[in-house]
């Protein structure tokens, strides 16, 4: 154990992506090489008898074991500067606390990040770059973390985004859950990092039970739904099919844009799957663009809330990428990405993921008006996703 938390101690200095790649393909025992990938997954096979039967069989952990610092010098690395100018850590983290052994036999995936906050608009390319991250919580085989990021800038390092992780631990051949190490608070305030964890967990089961796609909207909800109809009616004629653009509003049909990746080896992660940050960087731009034409001005992204990995997106995949304007309330926009593989010899389309993106401008925006029954769902849904953005604002 000890040899192996010295071993992934290794990557708080690893100031390099593709060294902390490498280092985490290594504890997976992954391919570094495409071509040899099913090789590879034959190989782990032989890890699965040194999974745990139950949880108790682990040693416990503690929060400080998994805490992580990773320093990038922007500010006097310009090689560097160029290089990680959009760099993202998180699964670290993870991996340091809860693989024990030289060659993992968990694959720890990402199932969900619950939230990004942005704390500062303004992320300047000339000045150093902190991260640090540790496990916050775990069930049986599910893990919580949390990774915050600041810069260095007037002499002093101030909080740019604060971001919550949701990891599950999968069995070598990525099939079936695996347990986890369990987790002792130590003191009031890792007590408390804890508690917010299972107040996490509770919340999510509570907002998946009450999702529009599941159970009709509160009562509430079917008055604004209601509003909205009836402000789109035409007053000239008595029917329920004349509908009327209000004054500076938008349908949100014409609110609408759509993309297509081919997914390359190049954007692939220690699995040989499709890199989640891949998937979440072409989503956001496309977010972002939409927000953009939509409000005539450079949109700041806020937050973003609840992406959801239902599905991993494998290597040669088309990917189909639809951004939709679902909310607007002054001078913000809630966009909503939906993210779907499609299969060119069945034409059937399996949804992979969906984003929901808050941005900000500097002026009100037209109001987004929907005209059908699922496009009130969307608008309901979007009101939900901002409203708790605001709430942890």
């Amino acid at each position: 154990v000890c040899k192996r938390i010295q071993a992934c101690a290794q990557l708080i200095n690893c100031v390099d992506c593709f060294s902390v790649r490498n280092r985490l393909r290594e504890i997976v025992g992954a391919s570094t090489n495409w071509r040899d990938h099913q090789q590879a997954l034959a190989d782990r096979l032989s890890l699965s008898n040194q999974l745990a039967g139950s949880q108790d069989e682990l040693p416990v952990r503690r929060m400080k074991d998994s805490y992580i610092e990773v320093h990038l010098p922007l500010g006097t690395d310009p090689t560097l500067r160029e290089k990680y100018l959009n760099y993202h850590k998180g699964l670290a983290v993870s991996w340091r606390i809860w693989t024990a052994l030289q060659r993992s036999p968990l694959s720890i995936v990402t199932a969900l990040v619950d939230k990004i906050d942005m704390r500062k608009q303004v992320i300047h390319p000339d000045c150093d770059i902190k991260f640090t991250g540790h496990v916050t919580w775990v069930g049986k085989t599910s893990i919580e973390a949390k990774m915050h990021m600041s810069q260095y800038h007037d002499g002093a390092y101030t909080p740019v985004l604060d971001a919550t992780f949701v990891m599950v631990a999968r069995d070598p051949e990525n099939k079936r859950a695996a347990f986890v190490n369990p987790l002792k608070p130590e003191g009031p305030e890792e007590e408390e990092l804890f508690q917010q964890g299972e107040i996490n967990k509770m919340r999510r089961i509570e907002l998946s039970t009450a999702s529009l796609l599941k159970v009709a909207p509160t009562a509430e909800e079917r008055k604004i739904v209601h509003s909205l109809f009836l402000n789109t009616l035409d007053t000239k004629t008595v029917s329920f099919r004349s509908r009327v653009l209000p004054p500076n509003s938008v349908w949100m049909e014409d609110a609408k844009v759509k993309g297509l990746e081919i997914c390359h080896p190049q954007e692939r992660n220690i699995f040989n799957r499709i890199f989640g940050g891949f998937l979440m960087r072409k989503a956001y731009e496309l977010g972002w663009a939409n927000a953009c034409a939509y409000g005539g001005c450079r949109p700041n992204l806020i937050a973003v809330d609840d992406i959801l990995f239902q599905k991993p997106v494998e290597i040669g995949s088309l990917l189909l990428l639809s951004s939709q304007v679902c909310y607007t309330e002054g001078n913000y926009i809630q966009v909503r990405v939906h993210t779907e593989v499609l299969d060119p010899l069945t034409r059937h389309h399996n949804t992979t993921n969906v984003f929901h993106f808050t941005f900000v401008t500097d002026k009100d925006v037209p109001n987004i008006v929907p005209q059908s029954y699922g496009e009130s769902m969307l608008y309901l849904d979007g009101k939900r996703h901002f409203n708790q953005t605001l709430e942890s604002q």
